[in-house]
């Protein structure tokens, strides 16, 4: 994902209580479907309803389950300078009110945002399921070792976005329909753009498309990591001293020598264990669930200088 979307992805996991928008945005993600995250980009490889991984009648699935709507409303760095009414002529010359309303951009990546009448659509005995899948996903059916398997996915009756792609951006809209009071007017149906400055996305969305999602991700068990990590400080430690005496070469030896394991260490692990020790019996020892957080938000932007 471009960078300048981000401060939108961050703010509605947070405002919504975890939900994503698909990246691209206006991709449709479905309960089941699976995914991985590579350089930025969501990539959706199947459903594990579809593909047979979990056969229909072992799940459940709930439907139109309403969410509160308080939290599908935010902007960040938007301002309304200006809001008000005006009169106008039609082209048969007769008089009509409209509803006029500018909204003014702070920096880069500011947006606006309104969504109306969000559901949501959520597997409800996913704790039914998730041993059976993990077993699938990473040994009898595929072998995983990093998937996310989207849980719930939300749509709304429609949904406006607006998002700058500078400091100067400007967005000018208006509408003739009947208005009581400056109420504000973004995202209604009846708007339309006088003028716009610098806007990198304006989208309205008017057809309930599941483009927000919640999912879980597959990762390694706490006591297997810790083991993993322990042993890997441990080799690590005495390596330097390995080398001294098996190279014939003077090496510098460093007896101040940092230890710490870089970020990618832990999904070593499973490439260092033998062959058949990671098997269908086995699987669960290795493997749990864990629910979407902020850090697998920022993977879809990883590509982007982070």
């Amino acid at each position: 994902m471009e960078r300048i979307y981000h401060k939108f992805y961050r703010n509605l996991y947070s405002r919504t209580g975890g939900f994503i928008p698909s990246a691209p945005i206006n991709q449709n993600v479905y309960p089941g479907d699976f995914f991985q995250i590579r350089n930025g980009e969501m990539i959706i490889l199947g459903n594990i309803f579809r593909n047979g991984v979990i056969t229909a009648h072992d799940v459940e699935i709930k439907y139109g389950i309403k969410l509160n709507p308080a939290g599908w409303s935010f902007s960040d760095g938007v301002a309304k300078p200006y809001s008000g009414r005006g009169n106008g002529r039609g082209p048969l010359d007769e008089d009509f009110e409209y509803s006029k309303q500018i909204l003014a951009f702070s920096s880069e990546g500011s947006f606006i945002f309104k969504g109306n009448d969000p559901e949501a659509v959520k597997i409800t005995n996913w704790n039914n399921i998730q041993q059976s899948l993990i077993i699938k996903l990473t040994q009898t059916i595929y072998s995983f070792r990093d998937i996310y398997v989207v849980t719930e996915c939300a749509t709304t009756a429609d949904w406006t976005l607006a998002i700058a792609s500078s400091d100067n951006a400007e967005l000018e809209i208006a509408t003739d329909a009947e208005n009581f009071g400056l109420v504000d007017i973004f995202g209604q149906a009846s708007v339309k753009t006088i003028q716009s400055k610098d806007i990198e996305f304006y989208n309205r969305e008017s057809k309930r498309r599941p483009a927000f999602f919640k999912a879980r991700k597959l990762v390694i068990q706490d006591e297997k990591l810790d083991h993993f990590v322990s042993e890997l400080l441990t080799q690590r430690q005495v390596q330097q001293e390995w080398a001294r005496e098996f190279y014939e070469y003077d090496f510098y030896h460093d007896t101040l020598y940092n230890t710490q394991l870089p970020t990618g260490a832990p999904a070593s692990m499973l490439d260092m264990l033998q062959a058949n020790q990671l098997n269908p019996n086995t699987a669960l020892y290795y493997f749990r669930w864990a629910d979407t957080s902020l850090d697998d938000v920022e993977k879809l932007f990883l590509n982007n200088g982070i």
